[in-house]
């Protein structure tokens, strides 16, 4: 299954309040908004934040961050240094299982628009940035939502690769600035001095389905807002629920449902187990699957987490292990590099793990892997090396049978269906000439932890995924091999040649 770059289509349990109107329009262009929405109030600074305190509105976009805390900040950092701040909407959603945000660009921009606009008369914004992943319907959908606006202030779209790490808050900052799409080498908070180019503003970013949320509660108030959800947790969340063979399905339903009767809802069972909260998420067995409530307190006393809302229910007939192999494999691809744990924890473990999958490793690439994950934890410039590790080792608990089965004996006999989705490898590949290969390994000295020597000394793979970061030491290879056995590859160029050619 790859990822797809099209509109979901939607359903709801319960009230629909960001899927409202789209059972009747496909996109709700700023006539049809405002016959769906009533008219938005407008709140004062002080309004504002009460109204996000009281609701207790959260980041949707994984890290769960209380949004009134993350706008005192900016509101404190514009007052203390006289700089208006800069409002930004996070809808690059590069993870391939999730695309709620997605959804909301292309189909309820106004929406979206509405939270931020509201926050930035609020605050006094000087700019609303509204990130959107390069080839998605947002690209279109968003500068057309914002022409049909009064706006407080300027505002603008700025298009980011759709890697994983271009969701990641520091990275879509960079983007904004014109630096490279990736996460900061070092952490710093946004509120402090985040976009704005070589000023830096102070920043209030927040990702498309939080400022979605702040304009449905700014319409309803507080009570009524809360009249669905948990005590802890009200109002409604969005979920992405992938279907094997099937386009996604976005779901609004209330914090505290109940997972199975989602997974029913979308006439899915949770087979050999469930992936809740996408690629930096966790998986649930199936017993505990289906009764685990929908919230992010629930998840947790289960050990899962609710992440991006993104949902996989694994079936029967595929491989458990090989289908995180090749995920671990993709994830440690996406990582910028910058640290130890992204340079070579990562490529360790998928290593690790492709070789258990392949029933060549056993009981070492069992802990190869667990070693590499565990010292990944904790020690990243970002979140991406913790949370590949809580994808992997909870698949490692939750497929522990599946894991014995390929330890000790011929595996489980099962296909690799490719039913975790991810997007057509699209970067440049390393690829080996057997017919030249002399087995110097000048390549693995020049490439360390790309290119990886097998037991007779020639390399591993012959074609082998380079990310981003890993292309100076691929080109080196290249260029110096003694036998002139590896070449790269870029598909996306080798298309773009055919294309010119039939245009030609």
């Amino acid at each position: 299954m790859s990822a797809r770059p099209g509109s979901p289509q939607v359903r709801h349990l319960g009230p629909a309040r960001l899927t409202a109107g789209l059972d009747r329009f496909q996109r709700l262009d700023l006539a049809a908004h405002l016959r769906v929405h009533p008219p938005l109030p407008r709140l004062t600074r002080d309004d504002l934040l009460e109204l996000a305190e009281r609701i207790d509105l959260r980041g949707r976009g994984g890290a769960g961050f209380p949004f009134a805390r993350k706008a005192r900040a900016a509101v404190a950092a514009a007052t203390r240094t006289g700089a208006a701040p800069v409002i930004v909407v996070n809808g690059s959603e590069g993870e391939p299982p999730s695309a709620k945000d997605r959804m909301l660009l292309a189909r309820a921009p106004h929406l979206v628009l509405d939270g931020a606009l509201l926050a930035a008369a609020a605050f006094g914004a000087e700019e609303i940035v509204v990130g959107v992943a390069a080839g998605s319907p947002g690209e279109a959908s968003v500068p057309a939502a914002l022409d049909e606006r009064e706006l407080p202030c300027p505002a603008r779209t700025v298009c980011v690769p759709e890697r994983f790490v271009s969701g990641e808050s520091s990275a879509l900052i960079r983007g904004a600035n014109g630096l490279p799409v990736q996460p900061a080498a070092v952490k710093a908070r946004a509120a402090e001095g985040g976009a704005g180019g070589v000023r830096r503003r102070p920043t209030l970013l927040s990702n498309a389905e939080t400022w979605a949320q702040l304009a449905v509660a700014a319409r309803l108030g507080p009570g009524p807002y809360a009249a669905v959800g948990t005590d802890a947790e009200p109002g409604t969340v969005l979920l992405t629920v992938n279907r094997p063979g099937a386009d996604p399905l976005v779901v609004e339903t209330p914090f505290g449902t109940p997972l199975g009767d989602v997974l029913d809802a979308c006439r899915l069972r949770p087979g050999d187990g469930v992936l809740v909260g996408g690629y930096h998420g966790a998986w649930l067995d199936p017993a505990s699957a289906v009764g685990a409530p929908l919230s992010r307190t629930g998840l947790a006393e289960l050990g899962g987490t609710l992440g991006a809302g993104a949902i996989v229910a694994l079936p029967a007939g595929t491989c458990p292990l090989g289908e995180v192999a090749r995920v671990a494999t993709w994830l440690a691809g996406e990582s910028a590099g910058q640290c130890g744990p992204c340079r070579r924890g990562l490529p360790d473990a998928a290593e690790a793990l492709g070789a258990l999958a392949a029933g060549t490793g056993g009981q070492t690439a069992l802990e190869d892997a667990r070693r590499a994950l565990g010292g990944a934890q904790g020690g990243g410039a970002c979140s991406h090396p913790d949370g590949t590790a809580r994808f992997v080792l909870s698949a490692l608990d939750v497929f522990a049978r599946d894991v014995e089965a390929h330890l000790f004996g011929p595996g489980c006999g099962r296909p690799v269906l490719d039913v975790l989705p991810l997007p057509p490898a699209q970067g440049a590949h390393l690829e080996v000439d057997w017919s030249r290969c002399t087995g110097h390994g000048l390549c693995a000295v020049l490439a360390p932890g790309l290119v990886r020597l097998g037991p007779h000394g020639y390399p591993a793979s012959t074609t082998i995924p380079v990310a981003p970061w890993q292309e100076h030491g691929a080109r080196r290879a290249v260029n110096q091999c003694p036998a002139l056995a590896l070449r790269m590859r870029h598909p996306e160029r080798s298309t773009d040649r055919r294309r010119r050619r039939s245009n030609g």
